[in-house]
């Protein structure tokens, strides 16, 4: 059963967020230390395991790699399409005024470090299909940065921040519909949309069980696999079905029971294997050259600076101008850290490196994964330094 008290969700949201945001960091150094020693054959073999699922004559056969970036990142999105949708009926985002700073904030976010990447890569069409890699923010490892301040922390911020990251992810999932699906197979996209007709004759006659939705769902994310647009949106579209409220239901909201029983599955399982399967980096034998390759360069110059440039000054113009406002308790200073934490795109920006570049079947002479790293690397530390030198002490 779901507690009726409205401030139990998001308090329950950031306190999973952040210790698993530590427990993502955990997995992503040991797979780093696991692919730079001896053991790094075994790592290579553990991710490239391939995993066979055969009923009649469907078949899936993909390594466990991308089972985990198509399968397992098909949960994740469908918590963030539960969040958005609670957020948007009766959370923080249900008012206009409540929208407008995260809102934009996310619009610069995510504007600004694709231009960032875009001046460093014109011209180089390969390396072009990686420009949405900095748009990308990590709410689960901003957050595990901002439970290192403990209460000298607003609620205002973390709210600000995580109602932004959902902005975020809304936008990621957009980019992915539009600019990373490929060929289209229409035969298994009609499936998905009986599935989605399906979906929505359960919503309009308030049906109340999860079961029903998670098996259309689940029937509805092989058709997106196999028609070729990412697999991935098939859980926003499932978590879009779900309903708010509904008679007889038996753990209160469907979406917030839903919601509720998937945060710990998704913050201490899915993200930290997610980052162990693919921050394993080998750095053996990278030159300079490779360093500082217009893509890597690019996506580090995107997530340090063009977060910082695009979130701030948009949030700066919007509260300027009087659509918005800051955040309770919140000054300019903590606002500029905040939106340098904003610049931690790990998991997202990982996520999308994988559909740009590494089922591209191009051989590349760069890795992407390491202006990632070092990008949201020194967003986190300088965002750090800045939150707590701006935040009061604690008393």
């Amino acid at each position: 059963m779901i507690p009726n008290n409205t401030t139990t969700p998001i308090a329950s949201f950031l306190q999973q967020e952040s210790a698993g945001g530590i427990l993502l960091f955990v997995a992503a150094v040991f797979a780093m230390v696991l692919a730079n020693s001896p053991l790094h054959p075994l790592y290579q073999l553990l991710i490239d395991t391939p995993v066979a699922v055969r009923v009649g004559g469907l078949e899936i056969a993909k390594p466990l790699l991308l089972w985990v970036n198509d399968g397992l990142m098909a949960i994740f999105f469908l918590l963030v399409g539960l969040e958005l949708k609670r957020e948007l009926l009766e959370g923080e985002l249900a008012s206009a005024r409540q929208v407008a700073l995260p809102a934009l904030g996310a619009v610069g976010g995510m504007a600004a470090p694709a231009a960032c990447y875009i001046l460093l890569n014109a011209g180089d069409a390969t390396a072009m299909q990686g420009w949405a890699i900095p748009t990308a923010t990590d709410i689960a490892f901003a957050l595990g940065l901002l439970s290192l301040l403990g209460s000298r922390v607003p609620a205002g911020v973390k709210i600000f921040l995580t109602s932004l990251a959902i902005f975020d992810d809304l936008g990621a999932i957009v980019i992915i519909a539009l600019f990373y699906t490929h060929k289209i197979a229409y035969g298994a996209l009609v499936v998905v949309a009986l599935c989605c007709a399906a979906l929505f004759v359960l919503n309009r006659r308030r049906v109340a069980r999860r079961g029903y939705y998670l098996l259309v769902g689940a029937v509805m994310w092989v058709a997106t696999l196999k028609s070729g647009v990412h697999a991935t949106l098939a859980g926003v579209v499932l978590a879009m079905a779900i309903p708010m409220n509904a008679e007889e239901a038996p753990g209160g909201s469907p979406v917030r029971s839903l919601e509720h029983d998937l945060h710990g599955l998704v913050a201490f399982f899915i993200l930290p294997f997610f980052a162990f399967c693919n921050a394993g980096i080998n750095l053996h034998g990278v030159t300079v050259g490779q360093l500082l390759h217009g893509v890597p360069l690019g996506v580090a110059v995107g997530l340090f600076v063009g977060k910082q440039v695009g979130v701030f000054g948009l949030c700066w113009l919007g509260i300027r101008m009087g659509v918005a406002e800051l955040p309770k308790g919140c000054s300019w200073s903590a606002l500029y850290g905040t939106a340098v934490l904003c610049g931690i795109g790990f998991t997202m920006s990982l996520f999308i490196a994988s559909l740009a570049f590494e089922e591209s079947g191009v051989n590349l002479i760069f890795d992407e994964r390491i202006g990632i790293i070092v990008g949201s690397l020194a967003a986190g530390l300088l965002g750090y330094a800045i939150l707590r030198k701006s935040l009061p002490a604690e008393g």
